[in-house]
């Protein structure tokens, strides 16, 4: 064999070596597309998975507890409940992600009010179940971060109208969430309930303690989102206070930001907000953004009231 075909034949057998590792090693796996369905939400995302999919199996919290309340972890029937939502958003990882990413913008404004209030932070998570830290309107109708039904939104002295809806103002919402949380416990004593009532009611839980003679939430019967509601509020809580446990490395610099606003406080009418707002060197968008309650291109000021607008420093 002279040396061309042996070079030849040399950069064949090389050639073969290198196209039969590539197509071992690169063949793409057997892949199908599935529905997952966040239970907490109802809101479906497609995904293509491989059918070899490895998950990961999570220890189960210790001692943990709500507003200084503990969790009867040694109860079968709470491990399963609370295992149920923790898997649940722990493996829904991009509504988990943006969900932690946007409470870095949001939670800083909830947590003084709370803390003003003497209500415990945990009710943050509150919010959170509500309306993952969004301005979401309900199938009911119920509207803002924390999901006030309009005439509930009124007797909590929030300003509702074709103009104004204070349901989407962050501070203001929060504060009357803080009302209705002091009224709770007032009547039930505890927070862990006041959590559950947020959900269905004082009447309701009231009315489902007298009926089943139980005064704690773990012991009750309940419909089933009530049932739920505080284990995904506790769910939340293990999954921000322990991301990575549950496979979320998140560094300060991941979180979203508020920026640095200004206020213009506000005592006469506007009637175009779109050139009010160019008036104040801002635009619309920025307006609608940062100041959500406004429901109009313009604004209606009683005499003697005043609004404050936030607007980018």
């Amino acid at each position: 064999m002279n040396k061309i075909h042996f070079f030849i034949l040399y950069a064949l057998i090389i050639g073969l070596a290198g196209w039969f590792y590539y197509s071992t090693t690169t063949q793409a796996q057997p892949a199908r597309e599935v529905v997952i369905r966040n239970e907490a939400t109802g809101q479906e995302q497609r995904m293509v998975v491989p059918d070899f999919t490895r998950v990961k199996l999570f220890d189960t919290p210790q001692n943990l507890t709500f507003a200084g309340e503990p969790v009867p972890l040694d109860q079968q029937d709470i491990l399963e409940r609370l295992e149920r939502e923790i898997y649940v958003n722990a493996y829904w990882n991009s509504n988990t992600i943006l969900t932690m990413k946007r409470a870095g913008k949001f939670f800083p404004i909830i947590e003084p009010i709370l803390e003003k209030h003497h209500i415990p932070n945990d009710f943050k998570y509150v919010a959170l179940v509500e309306s993952g830290l969004m301005n979401v309107v309900s199938p009911a109708g119920a509207r803002g971060f924390w999901q006030f039904m309009e005439s509930t939104g009124k007797e909590l002295k929030l300003e509702i109208s074709n103009e104004v809806d204070e349901r989407y103002h962050l501070e203001k919402s929060t504060e009357a969430a803080c009302e209705y949380l002091k009224k709770a416990y007032g009547r039930f004593g505890n927070w862990t309930s006041v959590a559950a009532s947020y959900n269905m009611g004082i009447t309701g839980l009231t009315k489902r303690k007298n009926e089943q003679l139980m005064p704690n939430y773990y012991s009750l019967l309940l419909n089933e989102e009530t049932s739920r509601y505080v284990f995904r509020i506790l769910a939340f809580k293990e999954l921000f206070e322990n991301p990575d446990i549950y496979g979320y490395e998140m560094d300060e610099n991941h979180f979203y930001k508020m920026p640095k606003l200004r206020e213009v406080t506000v005592d006469d009418s506007i009637n175009d907000l779109a050139k009010w707002a160019v008036e104040q060197n801002s635009s619309y968008k920025d307006l609608k953004t940062y100041n959500p309650w406004l429901r109009s291109n313009k604004l209606s000021v009683k005499k003697g009231r005043t609004y404050t607008i936030k607007l980018p420093a």
